[in-house]
């Protein structure tokens, strides 16, 4: 907790406003005050909207930095937000803080810090616009009935990101920095955390190729962001069933590619056929592999398990599938409840025998499956709520993520709000 602490400190609460050199804008770009000046425009900046009225020069604040963040966070993070916790979805909703840390190409990140939430502005020839050189990552944060946060498995989180910066030639964050940034960021908008019950504050961690390069090659500048957000449930239906549609032609991932780490464009790839099937009335497309075109690879967003018996099966992970974290805890709560879990190539014809069908990620948790389609032909697995595997998974895992029973994997870090500042 004293690193957090001691990032939280760190704050950089005071901004000039500086008004656009277009005076018909009303965009002001909030830069923290620094009393050296650059004539260079940093490559990332804060931007908030404000009125024309608002175009004043302020001068910086004559309290010390410690002393105006301590306030400052007294106040804001003092009472939960005020919005409709019980109307949550799975939505963007504006939170107070982000976290930035940046590193150059070959070197190493340090001195990360806090900034208010807003826009951020890239060069047009940042790397991860022009050749998506990024990746991000999923992790959610629950408050418990004593008012205390737990995080889950962070640290996995963050040997995950550090495999797929290997792969697209990013430095990273060391995992002791990644979970550290997340502790920070999570404490300092600790007042977007849903009450307890009412859903959970999605992390999103960020790393990019923010600085400018023509040619192909890897960015010259790398920055490390992690934004939160309050979410409910995933897909519309809750935990209601879900429709699946199998997908034959449109392939997700190939053999030796990047299907296996989280980049960011894995997923630009599957909107294709997943707005086609919810063009028709199903909720996600589930993939087959591209070299035999009849094994089950994964979901747009989400691992797949079949389960027959006391038999449960799931996809190996041989490159083209991402190691989700959700399903690694599930193949170990699942063992420990005395199921036998098999990793392997599953066939698409043993969704015609399952008895149960159903998918785990971070945004769902386990989402159970009502009814696939595969070929015009539609398998169902009954649409009334989970099957008793599932709902077994399903309701160890929770309870665990929330702290509702004892924690026998050390899998969660609590945070105490309280003691933060």
């Amino acid at each position: 907790m004293e690193s957090s602490s001691a990032v939280l400190a760190g704050l950089q609460p005071n901004y000039l406003l500086c008004p656009s050199r277009n005076p018909s804008s009303s965009s002001t770009f909030l830069r923290p005050f620094s009393t050296h000046h650059s004539s260079h425009s940093p490559s990332l900046k804060l931007q908030k909207r404000l009125p024309l009225a608002c175009y004043q020069a302020v001068p910086p604040s004559p309290i010390r930095r410690s002393a105006t963040l301590s306030d400052t966070l007294r106040t804001e993070t003092s009472e939960l937000a005020d919005i409709e916790w019980d109307n949550l979805g799975f939505g963007f909703v504006p939170t107070d803080y982000m976290y930035v840390m940046k590193c150059a190409q070959g070197g190493s990140f340090s001195d990360g810090e806090l900034q208010r939430f807003g826009n951020i502005e890239l060069n047009p020839s940042a790397g991860v616009l022009n050749y998506g050189q990024g990746l991000f990552e999923g992790m959610k944060a629950y408050r418990k009935q004593d008012g205390n946060i737990l995080l889950f498995r962070p640290e996995e989180n963050a040997a995950r990101m550090r495999l797929g910066a290997e792969r697209m030639c990013m430095p990273s964050p060391t995992v002791d920095q990644f979970v550290e940034a997340v502790k920070a960021t999570v404490l300092a908008n600790k007042r977007w955390v849903p009450p307890p019950g009412k859903g959970s504050l999605y992390i999103r961690p960020l790393l990019m190729g923010s600085g400018a390069v023509l040619g192909l090659a890897p960015a010259p500048e790398y920055t490390f962001l992690i934004y939160v957000s309050p979410v409910g449930n995933y897909f519309k239906e809750g935990v209601a069933p879900i429709n699946l549609i199998v997908e034959h032609e449109l392939h997700r991932a190939t053999p030796g590619g990047t299907g296996g780490v989280k980049t960011i464009g894995n997923y630009a790839a599957v909107l294709k056929a997943q707005s086609a099937a919810k063009a028709k009335g199903y909720s996600d497309v589930l993939y087959l592999d591209c070299v035999h075109k009849k094994y089950l690879e994964e979901v747009s967003s989400c691992n797949i398990f079949v389960v027959k018996g006391d038999v449960i099966s799931t996809p190996a992970i041989k490159g083209t599938i991402l190691p989700g974290i959700t399903r690694k805890s599930i193949i170990d709560v699942a063992r420990n409840q005395g199921f036998q879990v098999e990793e392997r190539a599953v066939d698409v014809d043993e969704l015609l025998e399952a008895d149960e069908v159903f998918c785990t990620g971070t945004a769902v948790v386990v989402s159970p499956v009502g009814s696939i389609t595969y070929q015009d032909k539609r398998v169902s697995y009954g649409e009334s709520g989970f099957g008793a595997v599932s709902q077994k998974l399903y309701s160890v895992l929770t309870r665990l993520q929330m702290g509702l029973i004892e924690d026998k994997m050390d899998w969660t870090v609590q945070l105490n709000p309280a003691k933060a500042y």
